[in-house]
């Protein structure tokens, strides 16, 4: 039997994602036209094998939050359940603090996903890796330009097997173009050295607070304290992707992850993208509407938003036009990812993204381009190679 457990993390300050994570918890804002999660979610699904799947994090479980699990578990079929930390416990410390639930029903091997990356999630070519050549821990890895790779966990490998010699997280100079997907398959013998890891940090605590009940112990980073400490050591392997990979950690990301996803739709969910009808809009390239949204058949192009995310309810009025500057990896370089900087900078709010507030109406007559509309709004006539939420 196999299991997954998605790391969905929790609420920060200054996170790069707000401001649209005020209305909605991060791993549910909408990425083409689903929760972000969701994507996550059915690729574990489709694994066959797979018997449940973890979230873990340490968001308070709302009603929107339980109302997507319960949705979850009918769509797919499968226990999904969240597991709440009493605490951030980083990267490594909720899979050790709930490591009894992961375990439970003996399983074969676990995924583990970070909730804030846009992949295609290849975990069947993971487990067939694995299975051909087992070890504590598999991570999924991709190629970065020189400069970018300073921004990610950057993986030394043996050409020949693969085997991860090095590991460093967002060092200060070049150490390899391999970066850190954040996507990986553990044994569950990968616990063993969280164990040790969460051990140390008690003793060392216990030297720092004579009562013994230093709270930092569970805290477990994965990259720093286990990826960097077993890297050479015959336990941690790294396979290569060339699928799409992104990062989702700011508003300009979440466009770009939604045209990756839209653009994948035609082979993995054609069911989701907008199509032409007689009696219906043009519709040019990979476009998804949300149900909610109404779009008339004939459009004018008399208001225009461009790499825009248009929020809950605000209002777009006649002639206007609505333009962000895109932040899309260097089309030239195809090791080139995606930038995820801070909305704001210096006090500043940068360009890369337009995000517009609350209340929103949209009115007749509207050409909407590589943006994102949130559900329940009243829209337009015209749109075009986007993303209508």
């Amino acid at each position: 039997m196999l299991k997954a457990v998605i790391l969905i993390g929790g609420p920060q300050k200054g996170t790069r994602f707000r401001p649209l994570s005020f209305e909605v918890p991060k791993p549910l804002f909408p990425v083409a036209g689903v929760p972000m999660i969701q994507h996550h979610i059915e690729a574990c699904a489709q694994v066959p094998g797979m018997q449940e799947i973890l979230l873990i994090g340490f968001y308070q479980p709302d009603e929107p939050l339980t109302r997507f699990l319960e949705a979850a578990q009918q769509e797919f079929n499968l226990p999904i359940r969240y597991l709440q930390e009493f605490a951030p416990l980083g990267t490594g410390g909720g899979l050790y603090h709930f490591r009894d639930q992961i375990l439970a029903g003996g399983p074969e091997v676990f995924f583990v996903l970070n909730a804030d990356v846009c992949s295609d999630f290849p975990l069947s070519t993971m487990l067939d890796v694995h299975r051909h050549q087992p070890h504590p821990f598999l991570l999924l890895g991709t190629t970065a330009n020189r400069t970018q790779s300073l921004n990610y966990g950057c993986i030394v490998e043996n050409p020949q097997t693969h085997e991860v010699l090095h590991y460093v997280e967002k060092p200060s100079t070049f150490v390899s173009d391999i970066i850190n997907c954040g996507i990986y398959l553990f044994s569950p013998e990968a616990l063993k050295p969280l164990r040790d890891v969460f051990q140390r940090n008690q003793q060392d605590g216990q030297l720092e607070d004579s009562s013994g009940l230093w709270p930092g112990a569970g805290t477990i980073r994965l990259e720093q304290d286990v990826f960097s400490a077993l890297a050479g050591q015959g336990q941690i392997y790294v396979h290569l992707t060339d699928g799409i990979w992104s990062q989702i950690k700011s508003a300009g990301s979440a466009l770009y992850a939604s045209r990756l996803y839209l653009s994948q739709y035609q082979l993995t969910h054609p069911e989701r993208l907008a199509k032409h009808t007689p009696e219906g809009p043009r519709i040019r390239g990979n476009v998804y509407i949300h149900p909610t949204a109404k779009v008339a058949p004939s459009a004018v192009e008399h208001t225009c938003v461009l790499h825009s995310i248009v929020g809950w309810g605000s209002t777009v009025g006649r002639w206007a036009r609505v333009e962000g500057t895109p932040s899309d990896p260097n089309p030239n370089d195809p090791r080139a990812h995606m930038d995820s900087e801070s909305l704001f900078k210096d006090g500043k709010l940068l360009p890369a993204i337009t995000i517009l507030g609350c209340r929103v109406r949209i009115p007749a007559e509207v050409l909407i381009l590589n943006s994102i509309v949130l559900p329940h709004k009243e829209l337009s006539r015209s749109f075009t190679n986007q993303i209508i939420l």
